[in-house]
């Protein structure tokens, strides 16, 4: 009985160590298809302003105001750590309800 228990021992462990080798292999295997998948997107950049130089000569690309860091929420240049989409769809619809009440205070002024 001893022996059983010991040989099924030795074949747990074998077969954790072809499950470990494997689980290594797919960790090192995500690794590099997360590098590859991080150069496909900067080569695509690259490939972008190469088209934006192409299509638009006057503008310079190399400008300090380029930055990945910003995006355009309807119509503005704002920075990404500013918050996510739909905060800075709620602060956008905020300031133009301000600028709303702040006409219609003046409209009601004039009159």
């Amino acid at each position: 009985m001893e022996d059983k228990l010991n040989k099924r021992i030795g074949e747990l462990e074998e077969d954790y160590e072809d499950l470990r080798d494997k689980y290594d292999g797919a960790v090192g295997e995500l690794d590099d298809l997360k590098n590859s998948v991080i150069q496909e997107h900067i080569n695509g950049f690259e490939k972008g302003l190469q088209q934006a130089t192409f299509f638009h000569p006057d503008v310079d690309v190399s400008d300090s105001r380029f930055d990945v860091d910003k995006d355009i929420v309807d119509g503005k240049l704002v920075r990404k750590d500013e918050g996510d989409a739909e905060e800075v769809e709620e602060k956008a619809i905020k300031e133009e309800r301000k600028a709303d009440e702040a006409a219609e205070v003046a409209h009601d002024l004039a009159e």
